[in-house]
């Protein structure tokens, strides 16, 4: 998945650190040593999956079938994004922020969270709480806690990979090592030989930044050319989008646009048997007045905010970025 970061494109371009706006389609998943598994299904079939993605609500519903004589009880878990230790980045709340709601054939389900400390594959959450760090951990209790320690603590936190220092000895500045995956979790019976509608509804962690790299000054500039390429390959943008983002730039060239990040992981959908029978996705721009761009193919435009994609017996090989570009701002 996408990681929390600062955007460093320019200093004319003030990036806000919010959470990389990943979430996730379902997945069966097993809880074992080492912790969550995304595991693939031979026997239930996704039917239907119709999502909605805007920058204030993302909802999907599936239907899914299971083919086998028997019913199976699975866990099922929807990933959040992995998060990645960058400095005084904001560390979301996932339940608060999220306020994730499940329904299975309209009744409420509950959910579980499980969250793991991982350094290169390896699960060392165990480790981190003994070292007395929350699994996931904000910037201020981290440093806190760093700082109490012995310097033979500190050192051995570094060795294993769970400490950085992003400072110099004499003026350190720490950081945590590891990611932080998540998953909400929950135990689901799949009957046999009958369709079951879930449906999952949220608020999206998006991203974004104050000032959009697009404007033509910074566009320009030769030491921007891989962050530009890299924005326009991630979302697609086209020459026709570069048009129109200069012809609502208005009078004055050095406005910043803030642009506003929306992902969601579609790629695990490729976890059940066989493809998805019918995929239908609608993004919503918000605003007559914005901007938007992601990768597909097939796009209509089906509201004055809204574009629609519908694909037949889908299998997703890329996740889905979405890029909103809002006009002009005085700040």
């Amino acid at each position: 998945m996408p990681r929390l970061t600062t955007i460093r494109a320019a200093a004319l371009v003030l990036a806000v650190a919010l959470t990389a706006p990943a979430n996730a389609n379902d997945s069966t998943a097993e809880v074992g040593v080492g912790g969550l598994t995304l595991l693939e299904s031979d026997a239930i079939v996704m039917q239907s999956e119709d999502l909605f993605v805007s920058e204030k609500k993302i909802t999907v519903d599936y239907v899914f079938l299971n083919t086998s004589g028997a019913d199976i009880e699975a866990l099922v878990a929807f990933p959040l994004p992995d998060v990645v230790y960058e400095a005084e980045m904001r560390v979301p709340d996932f339940l608060e922020e999220l306020d994730f709601r499940t329904t299975v054939d309209g009744k409420p389900l509950k959910l579980d969270i499980v969250q793991q400390a991982v350094v290169n594959g390896r699960d060392v959450s165990d480790r981190v709480r003994a070292a007395g760090f929350r699994l996931l951990a904000d910037w201020e209790s981290f440093n806190a806690t760093v700082e109490k320690m012995a310097p033979a603590a500190r050192k051995a936190l570094l060795a294993e990979g769970l400490l950085r220092n992003e400072g110099d000895e004499q003026y350190p500045y720490w950081l945590a090592g590891w990611v932080t995956k998540t998953a909400i979790t929950r135990t689901q019976v799949f009957p046999a030989g009958r369709p079951i509608r879930v449906s999952h509804s949220y608020t999206p962690l998006a991203g974004g930044s104050v000032g959009s790299i697009l404007k033509p000054s910074l566009r320009k500039d030769p030491e921007l050319a891989k962050e530009i390429t890299a924005l326009r390959t991630k979302y697609c943008i086209d020459d026709d989008f570069v048009r129109g983002f200069d012809a609502t730039q208005g009078k004055n060239p050095d406005l910043l646009r803030p642009e506003i990040w929306v992902s969601y992981v579609l790629t695990s959908g490729a976890n059940w048997k066989g493809p998805i029978g019918r995929f239908r996705l609608v993004v919503d721009k918000g605003d007559t007045k914005n901007l938007v761009s992601f990768c597909a193919s097939g796009v209509k435009k089906i509201a004055p905010t809204r574009f629609e994609v519908v694909y037949e017996n889908f299998t997703p090989k890329q996740d889905l970025n979405v890029l909103i570009v809002r006009p002009p701002q005085n700040y």
